[in-house]
């Protein structure tokens, strides 16, 4: 398996966490109408495609999710990405909490990844900042980053991994349309 291939399995599920999230049904949701219009606006099918740089050779990828409404002002997903034979899966949802007064995504995915991830508000849209660090299958350590941007009528994933030991870097934006 290719280096991308490896890094996918880490990298896009901490990507897609941001964006496509899972939290327990029983967790009570009360958002404002402001925040659930926000979210609801987000409702569809979306497409999206970019190419991770920085291994031997840049590598084209493409996604698809869909976003439909959930309970109590949630949005459900199911998303799902292809690269060189691989398919990564992740489904959640994203929901604002009036107690919290934040915005959470949080995911599961087929590569064995779940998490949560924190959204600000701002610019008329809401951002998912993730950062950790993880081992992969070959115990190479790595810090991931990612970003995912929820503005206008765009959703925006972007994601930076640093194999720490090397300091070799993969980048990839994928900008989601309708």
């Amino acid at each position: 398996m290719t280096l991308f291939g490896h890094l996918l399995r880490l990298a896009a599920p901490s990507a897609l966490l941001l964006l496509l999230a899972a939290l327990p049904a029983a967790l009570p949701v009360r958002a404002g109408e402001a925040e659930i219009a926000f979210l609801q606006g987000y409702v569809g099918n979306w497409r999206g495609s970019g190419t991770v740089t920085g291994g031997a050779e840049p590598e084209a990828f493409t996604c698809r999710m869909q976003l439909t409404q959930g309970n109590q002002g949630k949005v459900n997903y199911a998303g799902r990405c292809s690269l060189v034979g691989l398919n990564l899966s992740v489904a959640g949802t994203i929901a604002y909490f009036d107690a919290k007064a934040r915005y959470e995504a949080a995911m599961t995915s087929n590569a064995g990844f779940s998490g949560l991830a924190i959204g600000r508000a701002g610019g008329g849209g809401v951002v998912f900042d993730l950062r950790e660090r993880n081992v992969d299958e070959e115990g190479r350590d790595m810090t991931i980053t990612s970003q995912v941007s929820l503005r206008g009528e765009t959703v925006t994933v972007a994601f930076d991994v640093v194999f720490n030991e090397t300091g070799e870097r993969l980048r990839a934006t994928v900008p989601f349309q309708r």
